[in-house]
């Protein structure tokens, strides 16, 4: 039998009313006591005794038993989950850097007090992956887990490879709809997927990773000659996490463009859909897809986190208690393509084993190998209008670096 759950609900935007419209009419034993709003002056079509902008209305009401965070403040969210947990409260929340940048102290709290906090909507919308990780791969190897974390970015992509849209008319148009916001570059410049990324790996492998310690490159400097370049090789630019075994115990994990060939999953994945490729030892490789944005689609796997509740379902963190001696590297070399202006910017990144170079006036690239290592140090240098950077999906290793893993599997290569 479920239990009843009585419901306080922080943010009401496009999450939150994506999320009352799925519950409403419905019979789901659970019931709406009051909800947090930042306006109070703004207009509401529910009753107006229903809102409050005393975040203390909420959290210390002992009728409630849940919380739904649905706020875009990442410290707030924070201070709010926190609090809720610590008083014996259930979480669900959607707020992906606040989970990543907190998930550990997040994981502790929930032990120490018996409480239970859910994120399914943090992580690609209405795609169940944190579930399946959870659930599905549980004893699983898995040799890596990548795709198309978010659909502003994914938008802006499909309209200038499927319509021919420049880069800025792309993007305007992911803002008029809603996909992008006034300043894009959370979603272009792929730190919203380094957060999502984070949470994922934790589930995937049982590390908790300081998203500082990821390199999220984005699409912002994106050219006409990076496009024609892509289109001339068949290829879809596409901008990808992904976490991956590089050897039996260590773990790499990076967010960059990448150039998807055309019998990728990802290939067809397009506007604000989300696409997860995850690779498994034995169950090899599946792909899950669905939308990535927009109120109902969130608001669906919010509501879904929430009816799990009811029956006292937590995240067990399988892979993290299971002690499996995994640790988290950018000791691996990959191959890019990379567009540049001065000679050395391939001096200071260290590309070394260029296979393919072009130089003229206006355009100049190479593809050759570079260590994620270098990358990280020099993230400065890859913001410049200047450059752009894509993986090209393959990975290489040094002597150095085959000296290092000696004596362990080598998964990828």
């Amino acid at each position: 039998m479920s239990k009843k759950l009585k419901i306080g609900i922080f943010g009401f935007g496009v999450v939150g009313q994506g999320l009352h419209d799925i519950i409403k009419g419905q019979d789901l034993n659970l019931e709406i006591i009051k909800i947090a709003i930042k306006n109070p002056t703004k207009k509401r079509s529910l009753d107006a005794k229903l809102f409050t902008t005393d975040h203390d209305e909420i959290l210390n009401n002992p009728e409630i038993n849940t919380i739904v965070e649905l706020i875009d403040d990442a410290d707030a969210a924070f201070t709010i989950a926190k609090r809720a947990l610590s008083s014996g409260k259930h979480v669900v929340s959607a707020n992906k850097k606040m989970i990543a940048n907190h998930l550990e102290e997040l994981v502790e709290l929930q032990a120490k007090h018996g409480t239970s906090l859910l994120y399914e909507g943090a992580v690609c919308g209405s795609i169940p992956i944190i579930r399946n990780l959870e659930e599905y791969y549980d004893n699983e190897l898995l040799h890596g887990i990548s795709g198309i974390f978010n659909g502003s970015s994914n938008y802006i992509l499909s309209k200038i490879f499927n319509e021919g849209l420049p880069y800025e008319v792309a993007l305007q148009q992911a803002q008029d709809l809603g996909f992008a916001e006034t300043d894009p570059i959370l979603d272009v410049g792929g730190y919203d997927a380094k957060f999502k990324l984070a949470i994922a790996t934790a589930h995937a492998y049982g590390l908790f990773i300081d998203p500082a310690a990821i390199l999220n490159v984005g699409i912002q400097n994106l050219s006409e000659n990076d496009i024609r370049y892509a289109k001339e090789k068949n290829f879809k630019i596409k901008l990808v996490p992904t976490a991956r075994k590089i050897s039996t115990k260590q773990v790499v994990t990076y967010v960059l463009p990448k150039f998807v060939k055309s019998d990728d999953f990802l290939f067809n994945v397009e506007n604000e859909y989300n696409g997860v490729t995850v690779q498994a030892a034995f169950a090899d490789k599946q792909f899950f897809f669905g939308k990535g944005a927009g109120g109902h689609p969130t608001g669906a796997a919010v509501l879904s986190d929430i009816a799990a509740l009811r029956y006292g379902y937590r995240y067990e963190y399988k892979k993290l208690h299971q002690h499996n001696g995994l640790i988290h590297t950018d000791n691996v070399n990959i191959e890019v393509y990379l567009r540049y202006e001065h000679e050395y910017t391939i001096e200071k990144l260290k590309i070394e084993n260029i296979i393919e170079r072009f130089s003229r006036n206006d355009y100049k690239y190479v593809i050759g190998s570079v260590s994620l290592k270098s990358l990280l140090a020099n993230k400065d240098l890859l913001v410049h209008k200047d450059v752009f950077i894509a993986h090209t999906g393959r990975f290489t290793y040094t002597d150095q670096q085959i000296q290092i893993i000696a004596g362990e599997e080598v998964l990828f290569n």
